[in-house]
C-alpha cells in the first residue's frame, strides 16, 4: 500500500529517485540459510562471495552448541546495561580470554565494532584535543571522532610521513591528541604501516589506536591481528576490534592499556548506556576463541583460498586494486557498471554485491569478493568462471 507522501517529506522521495538514476541506490536481498560458502539469497542458491565471515565460524557447529548450552543455562538477553545488573561471567570471561588472547593487559566489549569506536573515541579526547585520522578510516571512526567534538585532522592514506608532518604542524596546539587508523581497510584490502605510524607517534605524546575489524583472526598469528603482525605487542595503547567478521558473531571489543580500559568501564556511552552482548552471543564469542587458540587451520586455509583466488582474477585481467588480503576489490569504476555486473553475477549463481559512493568515492565502484575458509576449491573456480563471463560479455575484461 502506497501513500501520498506529505509536502514535508515529498524531498526524501526526490533524494530516493536520484540514487535510483545515478545507480547508488541499494537493493537489499534477503538471506534464507545459515551464512557458508553457499547460501539461499531470494530464494536461489548461490556461492557466498559477499560475507564477512572470513573463518566460516558464522554456523560453526560448536558456536552454535556453545550458545544452546547457554540459552539453557542464562536465559537469552543480559536485561541491563552492564553498569547496572548486566554485566553476567560470561562477559567476564570472553574480556579475559580476548585479552589473553590478543597479549594484551586487559579488554573491554560492546555491542558492535561500530559502538567500540563511538564509545572509545570520545572517551579519551574532547574539546581542545586533536584526532589524526587516516583519510579512509571507517564511518565508525569518522562518527566517533565527530561526536568526540575534538579538532580532526585527515592525514594521507596510510601515509606515516604526511602523519609525522601533520603532527609536527599541529599537535603543539593541543591538549591531548589520538592517532587512529583502520589495520585492514574494509573497501581496498590494504594494511596500515602501522610499525611506521608507530615510529612517527610515539615522538609526539600522542595515543595510538587501530581498528582491526578487518584484521583479527586474519592477519597476525593464528589471527591475532595486525599488532601481532607487526610485533608491536606494548606499543599499540589500543587496539578496536568487532566479532562479527572472522570471530563469526556480533559484538565489539577494545584492548589494550589496563587504565584505558579502566576508563572506558567508567565513561563509554554505549557501554553505560546500552544493554550487554546477548547470552548466546557472548558464549558464541568464546567457543571461536577456543577454535582459534586450539589451531590454525582456519587462518592458514584463507590465506591458501585468498591466494589462489587474487592469482587466478590477475590471470583474467581483473583490476584488483592495492589489496593484500582476503580482501578482494574488482575494481570497475562506474557504479551503475557495477550493479549490473552484479545482477549479471547473481543470474550465473554468484552472489558479490556492488559497492559505491559513499561507501567509496566516486568513480571508484566495485565488486568486493570476501574470501572465507568456508569456500573450497571447486566453488572458487565456481566464482572465477562467473566472473570472467560476465567481465567478457560486459568488455571488462578481453
Amino acid at each position: 500500500m502506497t501513500h501520498d507522501l506529505p509536502p514535508k517529506l515529498q524531498w526524501i522521495e526526490d533524494e530516493l529517485q536520484k540514487l535510483r538514476e545515478s545507480g547508488l541506490y541499494t537493493h537489499i536481498r534477503t538471506l534464507e540459510s545459515p551464512q557458508g560458502a553457499w547460501l539461499v539469497v531470494d530464494g536461489k542458491k548461490v556461492l557466498n562471495f559477499c560475507s564477512n565471515n572470513y573463518l566460516g565460524l558464522a554456523n560453526h557447529p560448536r558456536l552454535v552448541q556453545a550458545a544452546k548450552e547457554a540459552i539453557e543455562k542464562y536465559g537469552v538477553g543480559p536485561g541491563a546495561v552492564r553498569t547496572i545488573a548486566g554485566t553476567m561471567k560470561l562477559h567476564v570471561e570472553l574480556e579475559k580470554r580476548l585479552a589473553a588472547f590478543k597479549g594484551v593487559e586487559d579488554a573491554i566489549t560492546f555491542q558492535s565494532g561500530f559502538n567500540a569506536n563511538l564509545g572509545t573515541i570520545p572517551a579519551l579526547v574532547g574539546r581542545g584535543d586533536v584526532i589524526f585520522s587516516d583519510e579512509l578510516n571507517h564511518a565508525s571512526i569518522i562518527d566517533g571522532s565527530r561526536l568526540s567534538r575534538a579538532q580532526i585532522i585527515r592525514y594521507e592514506h596510510c601515509n606515516a610521513e604526511d602523519l609525522e608532518a601533520k603532527l609536527k604542524e599541529h599537535r603543539h596546539q593541543y591538549n591531548h591528541a589520538l592517532v587512529v587508523t583502520d589495520g585492514v581497510f574494509s573497501m581496498d584490502g590494504d594494511i596500515a604501516p602501522l610499525d611506521k605510524i608507530y615510529e612517527v607517534t610515539k615522538n609526539y605524546d600522542a595515543i595510538l589506536m587501530v581498528d582491526d575489524a578487518h584484521g583479527e583472526g586474519v592477519l597476525g598469528r593464528g589471527g591475532r591481528g595486525i599488532v601481532d603482525h607487526f610485533n608491536l605487542h606494548g606499543k599499540v595503547d589500543i587496539e578496536v576490534g568487532t566479532l562479527s567478521k572472522a570471530f563469526g558473531v556480533v559484538g565489539g571489543v577494545v584492548a589494550g592499556n589496563a587504565k584505558i580500559v579502566e576508563w572506558l568501564r567508567q565513561r563509554g556511552r554505549p557501554f553505560l548506556f546500552s544493554s550487554a552482548m546477548t547470552v548466546p552471543d557472548t558464549a558464541a564469542c568464546l567457543a571461536a576463541v577456543d577454535l582459534l587458540e586450539e589451531s590454525t587451520d582456519l587462518v592458514d586455509k584463507l590465506w591458501e583460498n585468498t591466494r589462489y583466488f587474487k592469482g587466478e582474477m590477475k590471470n583474467l585481467g581483473f583490476d584488483t586494486g592495492q589489496s593484500v588480503t582476503p580482501i578482494t576489490p574488482i575494481m570497475l569504476g562506474e557504479a551503475k557498471l557495477a550493479q549490473e555486473f552484479s545482477r549479471r553475477l547473481f543470474d550465473e549463481g554468484v552472489f558479490a554485491m556492488a559497492i559505491g559512493y559513499p561507501t567509496v568515492p566516486k568513480g571508484k565502484a566495485r565488486i568486493r569478493v570476501m574470501i572465507s575458509a568456508a569456500h573450497e576449491r571447486e566453488d572458487l573456480d565456481k566464482g572465477l568462471e562467473a566472473f570472467a563471463k560476465v567481465g567478457r560479455s560486459l568488455g571488462v575484461i578481453k
